[in-house]
Parts: C-alpha cells; sequence; structure tokens
C-alpha cells in the first residue's frame, strides 16, 4: 500500500463504490495486441482493486463488467470475455470466502451462457454467508431496464393487493426495489465523461470521479486517490452548506 493509504479517513470512508471499468480496447490497441489482451489485463485491475476495497474497507463495491449493449460487440470478442469470467469466478471465489467478500450480480443474467450461469451460481452459494464486503458484479446489464423492471413490479403488487393505494408507490419503494444500495463514489476510467446507462437510480447523488487512466493500469493505489478525493467533497443532498453545517 502507498503512503496515500494512511491519510484515509475511515469514518468518511464511501459505503458503496461503483467503477465503471473502461478502457481494455484502447489499452491493447496501443500496444498492438488483441483486444483480449486488455480484458486480461482488466481482469488484473479487478483483483487489485478488490483486494484494496476489502482492505480499507469498503462495504459495497460494484463493477460494471458487461452491459446489455456489450453483446453488440465482435462474437469472438464477447466469447473472450464471458471465458474470462468464468476463469475468474473459479480462480477467485475460494479467495472471496476466505476474505469475507460476498458475491452478488445484478442484471439480466439468463442472458449469459449456461455454463457461465452454473458459476456464478456456485460462486453465490459459496460465499452466501460472507459479511465482510459484498462484490457486485453488472452484468448484461441496464440502468434504464433496472428501472422499468422496479415500476412493473410495483405494479404488479398493487394489482395483488400488496400495496393498498397507488399513492404509495414512491421513490422509497421503488429504491428498496432495486438489489444496491446507494452509490456514494461512482469512478469512471479511461477519460470518458459519461454514465453509461449505469446504476441511474442509485447515482442520485453520488459523486462523480473521472480519470483518464485506462482500466488496465487502474490499482489499487489509484483507488485511494479517488476515495481521498472523495473525502474532500461536500455532500449537500439537495441542502446548502449552512444547513449541513448546523
Amino acid at each position: 500500500m502507498t503512503k496515500d493509504f494512511e491519510k484515509i479517513e475511515y469514518r468518511k470512508l464511501p459505503n458503496h463504490v461503483a467503477i465503471i471499468m473502461d478502457g481494455n480496447g484502447r489499452w491493447a490497441k496501443k500496444r498492438g495486441l488483441p483486444r483480449i489482451e486488455g480484458h486480461r489485463m482488466g481482469a488484473k485491475s479487478v483483483e487489485d482493486v478488490v483486494e484494496t476495497s476489502r482492505r480499507i474497507g469498503i462495504k459495497y463495491l460494484t463493477l460494471y463488467s458487461f452491459s446489455k449493449d456489450n453483446w453488440k460487440r465482435p462474437k469472438d470478442e464477447v466469447e473472450g470475455l464471458m471465458q474470462l469470467l468464468k476463469e475468474y469466478l473459479i480462480k477467485e471465489r475460494k479467495k472471496m470466502k476466505d476474505n469475507g467478500i460476498k458475491f452478488c450480480v445484478i442484471g439480466n443474467i439468463e442472458d449469459l451462457p449456461q455454463d457461465i450461469i452454473r458459476e456464478i451460481e456456485i460462486t453465490k452459494e459459496y460465499t452466501s454467508d460472507c459479511k465482510y464486503m459484498n462484490l457486485y458484479l453488472a452484468l448484461s446489464y441496464s440502468g434504464r431496464e433496472e428501472i422499468i423492471k422496479a415500476v412493473r413490479k410495483s405494479i404488479q403488487m398493487f394489482k395483488e393487493g400488496k400495496i393498498i393505494d397507488e399513492k404509495h408507490i414512491t421513490q422509497d419503494l421503488l429504491g428498496n426495489m432495486m438489489e444496491i444500495p446507494d452509490v456514494d463514489l461512482l469512478i469512471r476510467t479511461s477519460g470518458e465523461m459519461r454514465i453509461s446507462d449505469f446504476l441511474l437510480w442509485q447515482i442520485a447523488y453520488a459523486e462523480l470521479y473521472f480519470t483518464k487512466k485506462l482500466w488496465p493500469d487502474f490499482r489499487g493505489e489509484d483507488l485511494i486517490k479517488a476515495i481521498l478525493w472523495f473525502q474532500k467533497r461536500e455532500r449537500r443532498f439537495g441542502l446548502t452548506s449552512e444547513q449541513i453545517s448546523t
């Protein structure tokens, strides 16, 4: 760990850190390598960032691993990504268990190949009693679809009489239907400055941190820098500075 590790104020830690892992393809292109090699190096960044998050004490870490739109990519790249995911789950599940990391997934899991779904279920079950940290992978994920599903679920509950009055369909109700808590710190690598349909509901009051580093070059010390930046922010949640200080 770097000296920056000692600067962290643990009472100001973000509860939920979410990362848009971007730049694998550009990393590979700069080196004259196939895109899959960028993804392979990106997997090493995942391992390092997960370990650093655990050591710091982050309770929720969500990684945007594969979006719904990523299915449009070349077939060989998609197949390579699925293979890397499978290898990661097989390799890392014991480490997750040993380190108290509960593995979870959000997204349209049914879209994934059956062998991947099987490894996901094995890893989820194997780590189900872990309580130190929650690691979420967003797979075949769309933030818009997640909101639509929550709205449809609330309407169905109303039809079934579980919600007596339509006025009870509130922000809090919809929020409770989301699988993960609100994001405190959202990080995006590669210099791009957009959200890309990621956790649209949960990032309402998140602090947004953009770095030019490509994901394969992003390491634990970069995560720490982002957290130190976050801890200097004044989070107002719609209030004024004066209201917060009183």
